[in-house]
């Protein structure tokens, strides 16, 4: 036991900066190496100056499950980004629909409608204003429509000229700004025109 001792004393001498391997195979059989163990073997790094050991088996696995842990974290952002993209594609396609619609309610009653009335939002030129509602943006286009339809209703607007979001608007109460050729204006919240 003390010439076991020994010599594995004067291994850690000998590469005391490298460390010592502390190698089993599968017969349990031990071995210390001054290099990375054999495949299959147990790999144990016992560094000689603070007298600790790692188990770099573990260490291995510990980072490949932290490897894949983050792998599948990127993974699962690159979808989320991509279901957003495609959300937001489709909401851009809604909206698209719907100023067709105001264009064309627009084209059928020019006596109602001056031609700028209710102007398309382009979803890659919004105002800064819209932009920030742009995942409502199908339903602003077809608020705005109903808008200028309850302006008409009222008897006090001849003529719509223009219809656009407010500022006043919130996430949860947009609000509209109606223009009629009377020199007469409305503001509507979305919850009014949705009765």
């Amino acid at each position: 036991m003390k010439y076991a001792l020994l010599i594995l004393a004067s291994l850690f001498s000998a590469h005391a900066s490298a460390g010592i391997y502390k190698c089993r195979d599968a017969n349990g059989k031990t071995e210390y190496r001054s290099g990375p163990c054999k495949e299959g073997h147990s790999n144990v790094q016992i560094n000689v100056k603070t007298g600790t050991s790692t188990n770099l088996d573990y260490k291995e696995k510990e980072q490949a499950i932290a490897q894949k842990e983050q792998q599948a974290a990127l993974e699962k952002q690159k979808l989320e980004q991509e279901a957003l993209l495609k959300k937001q594609a489709n909401a851009n396609m809604e909206a698209v629909i719907e100023s067709v619609k105001n264009q064309s309610l627009i084209k059928n009653n020019p006596d109602k409608f001056s031609a700028y009335a209710i102007p398309p939002y382009v979803p890659d030129k919004l105002p800064d204003l819209v932009k920030t509602y742009q995942d409502r943006l199908p339903e602003i286009e077809r608020l705005r429509r109903e808008a200028a339809e309850k302006a008409l209703a009222s008897g006090q607007c001849i003529r719509v000229e223009s219809v656009e979001l407010n500022s006043q608007s919130t996430q949860d109460a947009l609000m509209f700004l109606i223009n009629c050729s009377s020199g007469k204006s409305f503001y509507f919240k979305e919850q009014e025109l949705k009765k």
